[in-house]
């Protein structure tokens, strides 16, 4: 199973980089242009989600103006970056339909269900697609476990977080 599940992983990093490459320059230079204007970069993870806020809050290669989302707090020299496991976490929603609504740039992380009716896609300005959408291992009796939305979303902050601090150094 340990192979499989390193194999299907592989698989999902893949696709995100491939097919998201566009979205994740875009996010970049959002995220650039708060650190550059002294903007905060606010993140909200949705549950199992909270890894990414850990990580950009406590992680080895902190990523600079970042705090915990606070609505509150949040002004139109700041960007907020939303993570949840699929586009339909309403509470995801809603954050970003209020930030909409107040004009501030965010970015959205998670998996899109093609059949939905409201989209946490509708409502951000990037959207990065986690292209998980089921468990990745097969079990003997057809059913499918180990859905690690966690590690895909960690994956793709990790590389909105390098393509950031490029377009900063570059800046500098």
């Amino acid at each position: 199973m340990l192979k499989i599940l390193s194999t299907q992983l592989v698989g999902v990093f893949q696709r995100i980089s491939a097919q998201e490459e566009q979205q994740f320059e875009d996010a970049a230079r959002l995220l650039a242009q708060a650190v550059i204007g002294n903007g905060t970069i606010f993140i909200y993870g949705s549950d199992e989600m909270e890894a990414v806020v850990a990580e950009a809050l406590h992680g080895a290669e902190r990523f600079p103006n970042v705090k915990r989302f606070n609505m509150t707090e949040v002004t139109t020299a700041d960007r907020v970056l939303i993570v949840a496991r699929f586009c339909t976490d309403e509470k995801a929603i809603d954050i970003a339909k209020q930030l909409q609504k107040q004009n501030i740039w965010t970015i959205g992380m998670s998996s899109v269900k093609a059949e939905t009716t409201t989209s946490l896609v509708d409502y951000v300005d990037v959207h990065i697609d986690l292209c998980l959408k089921h468990p990745l291992v097969p079990t003997e009796d057809g059913t499918r476990v180990g859905f690690p939305s966690a590690i895909a979303a960690l994956f793709a902050y990790h590389s909105l977080a390098l393509m950031a601090q490029e377009i900063v150094a570059e800046y500098e």
